[in-house]
């Protein structure tokens, strides 16, 4: 994929001698969190929509200069890294910076996301299933091993959450052996935390619980 197809041109970029009232125009018609703010061409930050109270139509930018947000990409970013920055800075828009600091266009994040979620790992058959471990203790070679060794496709793979020196890691896989991939994953001494498929190995458990608790009480 290449991203800078994504870029949008149509977005304005305002320079800090402008006054504010196209700044309050621009938010208040339209659902963006940001705009990127230049000076003699060359990117400063952006204005946060959320700033919007305190703006004055006759007051310029320039009173603002020292409160502009600071994040932006290059044209070179990867979708990945682009995904990260909206994360970290909480915005649904991101100005693309080139190799003389000038705003070359922005990303927008309902376009990013839809990219993410055409991905394989969202649109190929097959199961979600969520796995935890010691950070010290898991590889994905071996998550890879374990899924691929029970003659299983893994099809992507992720962290989603790391807490207390453990690990969760998010997998997407085809449906076949799922109960097998589920015992060796405890073989190893991975938790279960959650799959999309039952879990016949649980439900076994429940089976022969409820045959111990019928011939116990005969």
């Amino acid at each position: 994929m290449q991203m800078q197809d994504y870029i949008i041109g149509t977005i304005p970029v305002f320079e800090v001698e402008d006054s504010l009232k196209e700044v309050i125009h621009f938010f208040t018609h339209s659902t963006y969190s940001h705009v990127a703010i230049t000076e003699n061409g060359q990117f400063m930050g952006l204005l946060g929509e959320a700033d919007l109270d305190s703006f004055q139509e006759t007051s310029l930018i320039e009173e603002f200069r020292y409160q502009l947000d600071s994040f932006s990409v290059t044209a070179e970013a990867t979708w990945l890294d682009v995904l990260e920055v909206f994360t970290r800075n909480e915005s649904n828009i991101l100005p693309v910076i080139g190799p003389k600091k000038q705003v070359v266009g922005y990303f927008d994040l309902n376009d990013i996301v839809e990219l993410f979620t055409a991905m394989p790992f969202f649109t190929e058959p097959g199961s979600i299933l969520v796995v935890e471990k010691n950070l010290r203790e898991y590889s994905f070679s071996e998550i890879a091993q374990i899924v691929e060794g029970n003659n299983t496709r893994l099809l992507g793979a992720f962290i989603t959450t790391i807490e207390n020196e453990t690990a969760q890691i998010t997998l997407k896989i085809s449906d076949a052996n799922i109960n097998e991939v589920l015992q060796t994953f405890r073989r190893y001494h991975y938790t279960i935390i959650s799959g999309s498929t039952e879990d016949r190995f649980l439900e076994e458990l429940r089976q022969r619980s409820d045959y111990l608790d019928k011939y116990l009480n005969v």
